[in-house]
């Protein structure tokens, strides 16, 4: 390990306790970081999470475990931490003019990520129930921002008089979104791609809201 970074694990990996200090913490560079957290969230859609080791990390990135162990203290928090870092709104910026242009523009942006998020939220299913801080990491990375982006798509259609305020299909768009990315794996053994949900779309939500497929 030639690297600054990679010194700088090097030079942490001496026998102190998890987590001695923030001199300790700051040794470690943000770009470093980034490939810790991506290292175990490959890990996590690959192995799942009771195969997720600090060891296994340590030796795909390069790095000693006890570097991990002082930033992070535990595998939960360790992966906890990856998710809220890697958090991205896959529905931000859209914006077509019209709520059917809206929800169509957002089918085919969950179906270019639902491979790897679905197999994330997988991973997790049963570790979530056991660790709250986890659970809510899962939720602040894959769900809220999802969430509020289609809240404000569905806003956007009311202020602009598409459809009604109190129509009373909206509360179950984003249900009826994020829902069948994650079932159909489980249904069908495949996923959600870009098409699928682009059909469901056109057949299932556009309907709902009372919204035919030319507008």
């Amino acid at each position: 390990m030639t690297s600054p970074d990679r010194a700088a694990d090097a030079g942490a990996a001496d026998p102190v306790g998890p987590c001695t200090g923030s001199s300790r913490r700051s040794k470690i560079t943000p770009e470093r970081e980034q490939e810790f957290y991506e290292a175990v969230l490959d890990q996590l859609r690959e192995c799942g999470y009771d195969a997720v080791t600090m060891e296994g990390v340590a030796a795909t990135t390069r790095c000693s475990k006890s570097t991990l162990y002082r930033q992070w203290k535990t595998k939960p928090q360790f992966v906890a931490a990856a998710l809220r870092a890697n958090r991205c709104v896959r529905f931000a910026g859209i914006d077509t003019g019209t709520l059917a242009g809206d929800l169509r523009e957002a089918a085919r942006a969950a179906g270019e990520w639902s491979t790897r998020d679905s197999m994330l939220v997988q991973a997790l299913s049963h570790a979530v129930l056991q660790d709250e801080d986890l659970r809510s990491a899962l939720r602040e990375a894959l769900v809220e921002p999802e969430t509020r982006a289609l809240d404000d798509l569905i806003e956007r259609g009311v202020a602009r008089g598409e459809i009604a305020a109190d129509h009373p299909a909206t509360r179950f768009i984003t249900a009826q979104l994020m829902g069948v990315v994650r079932a159909r794996p489980v249904l069908e053994g495949k996923q959600a791609d870009e098409e699928y949900l682009s059909d469901f779309v056109e057949a299932c939500v556009l309907p709902a809201l009372g919204l035919t497929q030319a507008t």
